[in-house]
């Protein structure tokens, strides 16, 4: 996609796409070099490569310059990256946290938000939100075998309304008494319901989470579908509103060819049979590890963490922002499109080349990645107070 294909005004807030790892590191680093008072990171994987030097770097010089850093990673996700990385933004009086550090009943539910906000106090504040984290292998390209993601900035006054959240959930974080009903509160609370611009959150919830929500309405209303999921296990009743929007119209999806989890991909498999038969258009992405998070119904996208499978949709703290505006919608469907083009179609036809033995893993995938994961965890999120 060109330059100017990529940008997009919206209610006084400035939308850009960032669909190349490059593209992202570049954008990450520049808002950090910009910041003018604070900046608010929060990453599921923070890793002590060369990227996650180049990012501690450009921190430490923001509070050279008189600015107020928050930086919250998961315990789980940045278990491999050790405390003493982060001892000297620490020491020099950044705010740091690991979510959910206790080795106790809730260690499973992992904060798999990613975003990074400056300023967010004042006039013209910035976020970037979306798939990756902070570590090379998201930031490359093809020819480095990087995760293919895709990024999103927001310039403009939406990106202030992300500050109490962070804020609440960074507090929360810090609180080792803190309890999940006071998570819970906070997802709540802060996802948003109307306007154009609707920042809206998911979490260990003992029902559905607002995005889990807003997902099912927007599906259920849908005639056109365009989904890009790296990580593609919904239930019965998701496949179900994904089938129907095939009998209304069209419906879509790319999910991953290559990952680092065989079960995944296996657990995206075992559902083609049952899409395909109700009109649904599968694809698969070639030639790299994908891991974008995409949905286009209509006119309304969401972009941002949430991957579409149990854990993500119904545990996992996440955050989504929902766009309700068509020329957002056709931006996102032409990358959507421009994907395609790297994709390898699954017909019925290339779905009975499969033998026994890959229909018998694929169900193993699906059994690993919807039964078992989501069981353990579901029972954590519902026991821990």
């Amino acid at each position: 996609m060109a330059t100017k294909d990529r940008t997009l005004e919206i209610e006084g807030n400035k939308l850009t796409l960032l669909p190349t790892g490059p593209q992202r590191f570049d954008a990450l680093i520049r808002l950090i070099d910009e910041a003018k008072t604070s900046l608010r990171l929060l990453y599921y994987i923070y890793t002590a490569d060369k990227s996650g030097a180049a990012v501690r770097s450009a921190l430490l010089r923001a509070m050279d310059r008189g600015v107020a850093v928050s930086l919250l990673i998961d315990a789980f996700g940045s278990s491999d990256t050790r405390e003493t990385y982060f001892r000297e933004l620490s020491n020099r009086g950044a705010k740091f946290c690991r979510f959910n550090p206790s080795y106790g009943r809730s260690y499973l539910l992992r904060n798999h938000q990613k975003l990074a906000l400056a300023d967010g106090e004042t006039k013209n504040p910035t976020i970037i939100i979306g798939g990756f984290n902070i570590e090379d292998s998201y930031f490359g390209d093809f020819s480095d075998k990087a995760w293919r993601d895709i990024g999103l900035v927001l310039t403009g006054p939406a990106a202030a309304r992300v500050v109490p959240y962070y804020d609440a959930l960074i507090g929360w974080a810090l609180n080792r008494r803190s309890r999940l009903k006071t998570l819970r509160a906070v997802v709540r609370r802060f996802s948003e319901h109307d306007g154009p611009l609707q920042w809206q959150y998911g979490g260990p919830m003992q029902l559905k989470s607002p995005w889990a929500l807003s997902t099912i309405r927007d599906l259920s209303a849908a005639n056109d579908l365009e989904m890009i999921a790296a990580y593609f296990a919904p239930m019965g009743g998701m496949l179900r509103r994904i089938s129907d929007i095939a009998r209304r119209g069209r419906a879509r999806v790319i999910t991953a060819s290559k990952s680092d989890n065989r079960a995944t991909i296996d657990a995206a498999r075992s559902t083609y049979g049952r899409l395909l038969r109700r009109g649904v258009k599968v694809f698969e992405y070639q030639p790299v590890k994908l891991h974008s998070k995409l949905l286009v119904m209509d006119d309304v996208v969401h972009i941002g963490s949430s991957n579409f499978d149990l854990r993500s949709l119904y545990l996992n703290m996440e955050m989504m922002l929902r766009v309700r505006h068509p020329d957002f919608a056709i931006m996102m469907r032409s990358y959507f499109e421009h994907e395609l083009g790297n994709c390898a179609e699954i017909t019925p036809a290339v779905l009975k080349r499969s033998g026994w033995f890959q229909r018998l893993r694929w169900k193993i995938g699906w059994f690993l990645v919807t039964s078992l994961d989501y069981t353990v965890t579901r029972r954590l999120a519902w026991r821990v107070p």
